[in-house]
């Protein structure tokens, strides 16, 4: 039988949980307006910055990209904004050809290839186009991973008859591999089936609302300027903010792209086209000694896997390390003018194209 004295330990107890709990909310939220106070404009407004942040990039890629059931998405034909012309087939414009004849080159990648902060003028397969008075067809998409440059360079390729086809990428394009879903668009996917690819999720499921992609902390903290302060503090926001569903194990992307340069090298001998593979490098690899080391492994691995494969590479780190400083041939995140010119000249003299 508890006596009054036995029960008095337990609801002390409980009161000190109760009191600790309401100390720490109250905390919390003394916090959360202390940190808005600070900017005075969040005191006043508070809307779910996750969701607001989904819906800006929603907006902006539905009226710049169309739903592909193959590919998840591609540029949309006829779209217009600053310095940015898509032409028939989702392909960037590339300029005026002053010599012509030739077969096209097409170049396929993501958004290094498809210039993204630079002018149409100012992305690579310009700068290639200009070099070789050759026309250079733009096919990158930004945010594609791998295995949709790949299904995107069998789709262009029997279209335009290349007489050659430059593939480029990141090292960042191989973990987009082991994904269903990038920044809200869903994609198409490889399953490892032995030493064989799968192609999953086709047809691609259109992009879902992008209210309905919230988790329950999402739901909750998200409208906490402070917490999106802390993780804006740590650099934490991309996988925040970003909606990404992963089906693979880490790692596994790798060998789903080796298993992919085999699917080029069919290409290259079905098409009779010479086949390029370019790695390209993202800014922060000039930023941090340990992150370039990953990401040249990754880059290295695959270049391998596609020499195995009869296709010719390029690996542009050592030109890019060659400039007084590498960081300089960026904008913010992808390429400059000078950063894609040093590109096209490096292509150019891989694929044994000079100028006219």
């Amino acid at each position: 039988m508890n006596t009054p004295d036995a029960q008095r330990p337990r609801s002390e107890l409980l009161r000190r949980i109760v009191l600790v709990l309401v100390s720490v909310v109250v905390g919390l939220g003394l916090l959360e307006l202390g940190v808005r106070a600070s900017t005075w404009t969040w005191l006043f407004a508070w809307p779910n910055f996750v969701l607001d942040a989904r819906r800006v990039l929603a907006d902006r890629d539905s009226g710049r990209t169309v739903h592909d059931d193959r590919l998840g998405y591609v540029p949309r034909d006829g779209y217009t904004a600053a310095g940015i012309a898509i032409e028939e087939n989702g392909l960037r414009q590339t300029g005026p050809l002053l010599a012509g004849g030739a077969r096209p080159l097409l170049a396929v990648g993501d958004s290094f290839t498809f210039g993204e902060e630079v002018a149409d003028s100012e992305t690579w397969p310009a700068d290639l186009q200009r070099l070789t008075g050759r026309r250079v067809l733009n096919g990158g998409v930004s945010s594609y991973g791998f295995d949709q440059i790949v299904l995107r360079t069998e789709t262009l390729a029997p279209l335009y008859e290349p007489q050659a086809i430059v593939v480029a990428f990141i090292a960042d394009d191989i973990r987009r591999t082991e994904m269903r879903r990038l920044w809200s668009a869903d994609k198409p996917y490889f399953d490892l089936d032995g030493d064989a690819l799968r192609l999953r999720n086709v047809p691609v499921p259109p992009r879902a609302p992008a209210r309905e992609t919230l988790s329950f902390w999402q739901r909750t903290l998200g409208y906490s300027f402070a917490f999106d302060f802390i993780l804006r503090r740590l650099d934490q926001l991309h996988d925040w903010y970003g909606d990404h569903i992963r089906v693979h194990p880490r790692g596994t992307g790798e060998r789903i792209s080796c298993l992919l340069t085999a699917r080029l090298a069919e290409l290259q001998k079905s098409s009779g086209a010479k086949l390029l593979l370019v790695a390209e490098y993202d800014p922060v690899v000039w930023d941090d000694p340990r992150f370039a080391a990953e990401q040249r492994r990754l880059t290295a691995g695959l270049l391998a896997c596609g020499r195995r494969n009869g296709l010719a590479t390029l690996d542009t780190y050592e030109a890019m390390a060659a400039a007084p400083r590498p960081r300089d041939l960026y904008v913010l995140w992808h390429m400059n003018a000078a950063g894609n010119a040093l590109i096209a000249r490096q292509v150019a003299a891989a694929l044994g194209l000079k100028a006219p």
